[in-house]
């Protein structure tokens, strides 16, 4: 049994970037799906597509690597956990190594970066770091 299925998305890209793969397959759900264009919006994964199957759908990521195959993401972490939520005000949200990186924030309106949820006023959970 699973307890925190989008700490093994990051866990399966963190492994499938040390080695070089360039794309991964993740079992699909609707939050995985938001990360996945958050990551695509910021630019750090070129793409994604939802694979229909049975009995569970996969999400495939094509990874992004620089002209000299280095990784365009080159940290990412899990900020709450099931044990221990975190979240975040629009006034409180900073940035993630002074705007070089992002943080993937679940709010109303769905899951946004934290440049698009301060740009429009809103927080929620954050759910992990990338850089």
């Amino acid at each position: 049994m699973m307890t925190d299925p989008i700490a093994d998305m990051l866990t399966r890209i963190r492994n499938a970037l040390r080695i070089e793969r360039s794309r991964v397959d993740i079992p699909a759900s609707r939050v995985k799906q938001g990360i996945a264009e958050v990551l695509q919006r910021e630019g750090y994964i070129w793409d994604f597509e939802t694979i229909e199957q049975a009995p569970q759908n996969v999400l495939r990521l094509n990874l992004k690597y620089g002209p000299n195959g280095e990784d365009v993401i080159q940290s990412i972490q899990r900020v709450s956990k099931p044990g221990r939520r975190v979240y975040t005000r629009t006034r409180d949200s900073g940035d993630v190594l002074q705007g070089l990186g992002i943080s993937v924030i679940s709010t109303s309106q769905g899951v946004l970066s934290n440049r698009e949820a301060k740009s429009k006023s809103i927080g929620g959970e954050v759910l992990c770091e990338v850089w």
